[in-house]
C-alpha cells in the first residue's frame, strides 16, 4: 500500500515529484487555500492568477496541473479544487478534504511521491487529507489475476501503478495526537482497500472456499477466531438458507465466524454479510447486461471482514463478530427452483419465488445464527436489492432497523466518515406481501417497495430484543462509471469506514 509520512518540510523544501495545494472557489476567482503559503510565494503571490489564467475555478475535484517556480524542490504544482471558500474560522470539512486529496492522488497515480500541502489545520484534517490520499492512491493489482502475458503485467505495474509515497505537509511527527491520526487513517484505509481487492477480484479466483481460506489467514494474522462450516457442516446444522442458494454451484457455500474479542469490552457486535462470490440469478436468470458485474454480490462480507480486522488493529475496547455468509448463485439440475420450500437454520420455511432474491436467504440464516450469541446489536450488510439503486442512486445506502434510535446512530455515523446514506422504513402495510400458502415466509413481497420489503423479510430472523440494522450497499458498493474524489472504479469497500466508526462509538459507550 501507499506509504504515508508526516513531514517537517516546508512545501517548498520538500522534494517530491508534484507539491499538491488545495484552491477553493472564490467570490471574484479561485483562491488559494490555507496549507500553500510556501508555494504561493514562489509564484511571488501569484499563484491564483496563474491558476485561472489555466481555467482553474476552485471547483470540488478539479485538478490543475503547472510547472513549478523556482525556489520549489518539487518540478510540479497539482492545485485540487476544494469547492467554496468557507465561512470565516468554520474551515473545510472533513469530507471535502478527503475528497481533494482523493482526487490528488489519482492524479499522481505511477509516481513516486507527492508532498500535499492541504488545509492541515488539526489531528482531524490530518486524518481526512491522509485517509482521503490513500483511499485515492488504489489500484486493483491486475497481475494476480490469470489474463495477459508477463510483459503486459509489467508494462501495468511501471506506467498505472498507485502513488508510492504520500508525505502531509503541516503535519507534526513528534505530536502524539497527529500520529495516532494518521496510523488510524493508514490501518482503517489498508482494510478498506482488501475489501476493494476482493470485490474486484474474478469469481473464478474467489468461490466460497478461497474466501474462506483468505478469513481464515487474515485471523491468525491478527490473533482473531476463525470458525469455517463447510457443506457438511452446514447440513449438519441446518442452514437451509445458505444450502439452498448454494446448491446449484460446483463450488459449495461456506459460513465464517471471524471475531475480535478485547478484554475490557462492555459491548458486543455482531456485523453479518452476504457473500454471494457470483450471482448469476440461479434458475431465475438475470438478463443479460446484468451479470458482468455480479463478482461484486460479496460486497457486505467484504466490508465486514475488513470491519474485524480493523477493529483489531486499532485494539478497538468492543468484541466485534463477523458472519460471512458465502455461496454462489449458479443455475444446474441441483440447483434450488422457484417454488422450492426451504427450512431454514430458525426453524422456519421460506417459499422461494424467485432464486434470485438470494441474498436475503443466506443472510436470514447467518443472522439467527449470530442471534444465539446475544449480541447488543447486529448489523447486516449486503448487496441486496436493485429497488434500493433506484430509490437512492449509486453513491447513497439504505438503512433499515428495528429501532429508530438506532437507525439515527447508523446514519449519523455513516455522515461522520463521509459515506452517504438514508434512513429508510419497514412499513407494517408490506408484510403481508410475504405470507406463503405453503410456508411460513415467501423471499418475495410486493414488487412496489420490494428494497423495504427484504428488510421486512430480514427482521422475521432478528431474535427478540437485539438491536438490528441492515444496511443495502447495492448502489455503492461497485462504481461501474469513471473514479470520483477517492472512488475507484469498481469495488469501493462501501460500509467499511461505517461499520468501524459504529465499532469505535460503541467501544465509547454511545451504541444508540
Amino acid at each position: 500500500m501507499t506509504a504515508l509520512t508526516l513531514s517537517t518540510s516546508s512545501a517548498a523544501a520538500l522534494r517530491a515529484d508534484a507539491v499538491v495545494v488545495g484552491v477553493a472557489k472564490g467570490a471574484k476567482g479561485p483562491v488559494v487555500a490555507v496549507g500553500a503559503e510556501a508555494v504561493d510565494k514562489a509564484f511571488g503571490g501569484k499563484l491564483a492568477a496563474v491558476l485561472e489564467t489555466l481555467g482553474a475555478t476552485g471547483a470540488e475535484g478539479e485538478v490543475t496541473k503547472l510547472p513549478a517556480a523556482s525556489g520549489l524542490k518539487a518540478p510540479v504544482v497539482l492545485a485540487v479544487g476544494l469547492g467554496e471558500v468557507p465561512a470565516k474560522d468554520d474551515g473545510y470539512d472533513a469530507e471535502t478534504l478527503r475528497r481533494a486529496a482523493g482526487a490528488a492522488a489519482r492524479a499522481l497515480s505511477g509516481s513516486k511521491k507527492g508532498a500535499f500541502a492541504l488545509p492541515i489545520e488539526d489531528p482531524a484534517d490530518a486524518t481526512a487529507v491522509a485517509e482521503g490520499a490513500l483511499l485515492g492512491a488504489y489500484t486493483y493489482d491486475k497481475s494476480n489475476g490469470n489474463g495477459g502475458n508477463a510483459k503486459d503485467k509489467d508494462k501495468d505495474k511501471k506506467n498505472n501503478g498507485p502513488l508510492a509515497e504520500v508525505a502531509l505537509v503541516g503535519g507534526k511527527p513528534r505530536d502524539k495526537a497527529y500520529k495516532a491520526a494518521v496510523e488510524r487513517a493508514a490501518a482503517l484505509v489498508s482494510e478498506v482497500n482488501r475489501a476493494r481487492d476482493l470485490i474486484n477480484t474474478p469469481s473464478n479466483l474467489l468461490n466460497p472456499a478461497v474466501f474462506a481460506a483468505e478469513a481464515v489467514a487474515a485471523a491468525k494474522e491478527h490473533g482473531l477466531k476463525a470458525e469455517v462450516l463447510d457443506e457438511k457442516a452446514l447440513k449438519k446444522g441446518g442452514y437451509g438458507g445458505i444450502l439452498g442458494v448454494g446448491q446449484g454451484s460446483e463450488a459449495p457455500p461456506r459460513l465464517v465466524r471471524i471475531a475480535y474479542t478485547h478484554p475490557k469490552a462492555e459491548k458486543t457486535l455482531a456485523l453479518v454479510g452476504k457473500g454471494i462470490t457470483y450471482d448469476s440469478g440461479g434458475i431465475s436468470l438475470k438478463p443479460a447486461g446484468h451479470n458482468e458485474t455480479m463478482k461484486c454480490d460479496m460486497s457486505g462480507a467484504a466490508a465486514v471482514f475488513a470491519a474485524v480486522v480493523t477493529a483489531a488493529k486499532l485494539g478497538l475496547r468492543v468484541n466485534l463478530t463477523g458472519w460471512l455468509a458465502l455461496a454462489e448463485n449458479m443455475p444446474s439440475g441441483s440447483a434450488t427452483r422457484p417454488g422450492d420450500v426451504l427450512s431454514m437454520y430458525s426453524g422456519k420455511t421460506v417459499e422461494v419465488l424467485n432464486t434470485d432474491a438470494e441474498g436475503r436467504l443466506v443472510l436470514a440464516d447467518a443472522i439467527t445464527r449470530a442471534g444465539e450469541e446475544k449480541p447488543d446489536a447486529i448489523v447486516d450488510v449486503a448487496t441486496l436489492t436493485g429497488a434500493m439503486v433506484l430509490a437512492l442512486g449509486n453513491r447513497t445506502f439504505g438503512i433499515m432497523t428495528n429501532d429508530e434510535a438506532f437507525r439515527t446512530t447508523l446514519h449519523e455515523v455513516a455522515g461522520e466518515v463521509g459515506e452517504q446514506s438514508w434512513p429508510m422504513p419497514l412499513p407494517d402495510h408490506l408484510r403481508k406481501g410475504i405470507d406463503s400458502p405453503v410456508a411460513d415466509l415467501a423471499n418475495l413481497g410486493e414488487r412496489m417497495g420490494s428494497g423495504l420489503v427484504a428488510g421486512i423479510f430480514l427482521k422475521e430472523f432478528v431474535a427478540d430484543g437485539i438491536t438490528w440494522g441492515h444496511l443495502d450497499i447495492a448502489g455503492p458498493a461497485f462504481n461501474e462509471s469513471g473514479p470520483f474524489g477517492y472512488t475507484p472504479k469498481g469495488g469501493t469497500g462501501a460500509a467499511v469506514r461505517t461499520l468501524v466508526r459504529l465499532a469505535e462509538r460503541t467501544a465509547d459507550g454511545d451504541l444508540g
